[in-house]
């Protein structure tokens, strides 16, 4: 069952919280311009550094979303960063996917995880179905482990319940964008996406090891 209180205590860390702007653009704008480095990952390194690795990717996927105002291609790009794995195109093809479409459904915390999951899990021979039975394996234990931790999964309900108190479409209206502003929307709306990247890495890192 999700830890309200201590959600709560995150969600008021991340709308108090002084961004380095300049500095996560920076690391973004490189991203941009040289792709996202491939990595060798090293189990034995990665599981004795498994704390560290999931606060660090925390971290990045708040400010990810901070900076693009877009939890879903915030979620993502901290994952592919973390574990070289994807490109620029699919972020940018996450542009729609914060409440699919802004219809208030599926939160982008879960669409980015869920992208890294199948870049990670399936094989990179499409036709080789036991990739495919990894993938879901993860990703069905990725959306129990979700619901647990935040108690639901669209983002109307994570908005209403969990964060602001009442579900807001920031593009539905000039106005509906200037309350989303002044209630720390895109800051406090950090919470899902940190969570999503710590568990998928979590699923990632454990596999490996």
């Amino acid at each position: 069952m999700a830890d309200y209180k201590a959600l709560k205590i995150r969600i008021d860390e991340l709308a108090e919280r002084v961004w380095d702007e300049a500095a996560i653009q920076a690391r973004v704008r490189k991203m941009i311009e040289e792709g996202i480095p491939r990595k060798k990952l090293n189990p034995e390194e990665m599981l004795a550094n498994k704390e560290q690795i999931l606060d660090r990717i925390q971290r990045r996927a708040e400010e990810y979303n901070y900076i693009f105002k877009n939890c879903a291609q915030g979620t993502a790009l901290a994952l592919m960063e973390e574990f070289g794995q994807g490109n620029m195109e699919i972020v940018k093809g996450l542009a729609a996917f914060p409440g699919i479409g802004g219809t208030g459904k599926i939160c982008g915390g879960v669409t980015g995880s869920l992208v890294n999951i199948g870049l990670f899990f399936n094989s990179d021979n499409l036709l080789d179905k036991s990739g495919g039975k990894n993938t879901m394996t993860a990703a069905q234990k990725f959306m129990a482990l979700f619901e647990e931790r935040i108690g639901y999964h669209d983002c109307a309900d994570i908005q209403e319940k969990v964060v602001l108190g009442r579900s807001l479409n920031p593009g539905e209206s000039p106005a509906a964008m200037q309350a989303f502003i002044k209630e720390k929307g895109f800051e406090k709306c950090g919470l899902a996406p940190g969570i999503g990247v710590r568990i998928a890495a979590e699923l990632m890192i454990d596999s490996i090891g």
